[in-house]
């Protein structure tokens, strides 16, 4: 059981990737100017999460404070034995009180359990502080491109550590 203020982190319920997917849209267009296709993906992202959800391959860490969602982080299956980090996110009033660490940390023991031997993530060079958190837990860059993607000139990074 969790005290009042306490963050916990539990699993999904109807209505919270439809929230994350608000979220997401919401939070990178005011923080860096991307623009709805962006939210586009990650629906899509939302969606195929749904549609293929198995317990035993797949889950998603919802943080909550009081009711309130304040983070998000998915795993779901790259195949091979390698599970794919997805959605990240923090709510700005939760950033810096290490709640996106535990979020990767819960999304990493998960996969280790559920018998996968390597993670994926995929992310872009502007998100400096998501950035900076994957290489402190282990992650390597492995790959980057320069792309024009949600309206913005970007460098899409695939990042991947062994579990």
């Amino acid at each position: 059981m969790s005290g009042p203020g306490e963050v916990v982190l539990r699993s999904h319920r109807p209505g919270d990737i439809g929230w994350v997917i608000h979220r997401h849209g919401a939070l990178y267009a005011a923080e860096y100017g991307w623009d709805i296709s962006f939210e586009a993906l990650v629906a899509r992202i939302g969606a195929d999460f749904i549609d293929n959800f198995d317990p035993a391959r797949h889950c998603c860490r919802i943080a909550e404070r009081d009711g309130r969602i304040v983070g998000a982080a998915f795993v779901v299956d790259a195949g091979d034995r390698v599970a794919k980090l997805r959605m990240v996110y923090v709510e700005p009033s939760e950033r810096g009180t290490g709640l996106g660490r535990r979020l990767v940390e819960s999304g990493m023991a998960f996969a280790r359990d559920a018998g996968y031997t390597r993670m994926t993530l995929w992310t872009n060079d502007v998100l400096v502080p998501a950035r900076k958190l994957y290489e402190r837990l282990g992650f390597a860059l492995v790959a980057a491109e320069p792309v024009p993607a949600f309206g913005k000139p970007l460098v899409s990074e695939a990042w991947a550590r062994d579990l």
